[in-house]
């Protein structure tokens, strides 16, 4: 797919919610191709930021209320093709859990060393580099 064509579809907000050390996750019950755990994230609605997006994907998807912190990058993703954006996200309040049944299986908050056991392809760099300078003091 050209990156066109990655344009023509909604953008994909990721939020990356860092609380007591570790990441938070959630396994989709279907699967994009290899992925299957990755971070809350969803379609950029008409009017809507990437960052908030990322703040409504994550309270619809696990019940928790975060505030966005920084824009930490944007690509096209290169196993789903979608054009993803990254925000960093800082928790509010609420307890992590599957709110969206009929999307999530499971949420779980991930240690640093663990994320290659959930994401073996690897990281998007710049989430990578803030992952290791939040969680890896």
């Amino acid at each position: 797919m050209t990156q066109q064509a990655a344009e023509d579809r909604p953008g994909i907000a990721a939020a990356i919610v860092v609380q007591d050390g570790r990441v938070l996750m959630v396994r989709r019950r279907v699967r994009e191709g290899e992925l299957s755990w990755q971070f809350p994230a969803g379609k950029i609605e008409p009017g809507e930021s990437a960052e908030q997006a990322a703040v409504r994907e994550t309270w619809e998807e696990t019940g928790l209320t975060v505030s966005a912190e920084k824009l930490l990058g944007e690509r096209v993703h290169p196993k789903t093709h979608r054009l993803m954006s990254y925000t960093a996200c800082g928790v509010v309040s609420g307890t992590a859990h599957v709110a969206d049944q009929d999307e999530l299986a499971e949420v779980v908050w991930c240690a640093l060393a663990d994320i290659p056991v959930y994401v073996p392809y690897g990281l998007f760099e710049p989430v990578q580099a803030y992952l290791d300078a939040t969680l890896g003091s």
